[in-house]
């Protein structure tokens, strides 16, 4: 059973993997290795009710995730106080009919009042746990110009959200964010320099951490390394990511019950490896 740990300076208290829901509702222009379809009502809702089982409890969606929060929505009826729910803002995926599709972005106060609206709705939800700006890429542009944690910020003294951040691109945008909002999500690279400045940054802010991409999008998992080089490999990776204090939660993107379960066996490794130096 995975721990939980609290989310930075709020109440907020989340499994140390979390759920990506991103295969359960957009399979167009997706960056992933391999095609996939979408899974069924059934088998949706029988991964999620394994990933409860399994200690987790943290989903992690999006309006660019095509029909995901709007499955969701359906999928969790009577089960809502069993989840935290990030989602995020600013950017939204319009399924086209030629099987490709496209994201639009719109960061103006009123365009993210309107999609944290829109989320509510089809989540079937009367709060959302953590509302993430999904940066476009220009991280400090958005912050000074659109003022997007702003925007968010009332949101949340509002009451519609609990917690709010950023999924950044950028070191700049990461480390503003850990100073002024709840969590950040980012990338992590245990060999970047980068990357462990902006650990230290929300270390010392008591900001929250996601990290999203922890295998490259499954780029780093090759189906012909076979199960024991990958697990070997998300064990190493799981170590690595759990040595940093400031993370709270790794998100994990799969629909196959069993990876599922190889990665909370090897996150809870990891875990075991770091309190043993600890």
């Amino acid at each position: 059973m995975l721990p939980q740990t609290q989310v930075g300076k709020t109440d907020i208290r989340i499994s140390r993997l979390g759920l990506g829901t991103v295969k359960f509702g957009r399979n167009q222009s997706v960056k992933y290795p391999q095609t996939f379809e979408l899974p069924s009502d059934a088998d949706a809702k029988q991964l999620l009710h394994l990933a409860r089982d399994l200690g987790i409890n943290l989903l992690d969606t999006a309006p660019a995730y095509g029909y995901s929060e709007e499955r969701l929505g359906n999928l969790l009826s009577g089960e809502r106080k069993d989840w935290v729910i990030c989602t995020k803002a600013g950017e939204a995926f319009r399924h086209d009919f030629d099987g490709t599709g496209n994201s639009q972005f719109n960061f103006e106060p009123e365009a993210i009042r309107s999609s944290v609206e829109r989320s509510l709705r089809r989540l079937r939800t009367d709060y959302l746990d953590i509302v993430l700006i999904h940066s476009d890429g220009n991280d400090e542009h958005l912050i000074h110009h659109y003022q997007v944690l702003h925007t968010l910020s009332k949101l949340k003294k509002e009451g519609w959200i609990r917690a709010f951040g950023m999924s950044t691109k950028t070191l700049e945008g990461g480390i503003i964010c850990a100073r002024e909002a709840d969590v950040v999500m980012t990338t992590f690279n245990p060999s970047e320099k980068d990357d462990e400045r902006l650990m230290h940054s929300c270390a010392q802010h008591n900001a929250g951490v996601l990290l999203k991409k922890v295998f490259n999008s499954g780029h780093l998992l090759k189906p012909e390394y076979g199960t024991t080089t990958i697990n070997a490999i998300i064990e190493q990776q799981m170590t690595g990511i759990f040595a940093q204090s400031a993370v709270n939660s790794a998100i994990i993107g799969t629909l196959n019950g069993q990876h599922l379960r190889s990665n909370v066996e090897c996150a809870l490794m990891g875990l075991a490896a770091n309190s043993k130096l600890a």
